[in-house]
């Protein structure tokens, strides 16, 4: 299993995250962050298996995905 954390200070929004989650973990909030965009944000973290696709995908690194053991 894994679990995902998102910088939602560095997230620019731009959904790269959202398509690259098969189990459509992902969403983009409606709320707005410090620098004027909707961040991404989690859904059924428990569901995570820590590929990490979301993370590669990410052109601002504001994904960390941790495996737990």
């Amino acid at each position: 299993m894994g679990r995902i954390e998102i910088d939602e200070k560095r997230c620019k929004g731009c959904g790269l995250c959202t398509t690259a989650c098969h189990l459509k973990l992902i969403s983009l909030t409606r709320e707005i962050n410090v620098l004027g965009f909707t961040p991404a944000i989690t859904t059924n973290r428990e569901r995570c298996t820590g590929c990490a696709l979301c993370a590669r995908l990410c052109p601002d690194l504001a994904i960390t995905v941790f495996k737990d053991k």
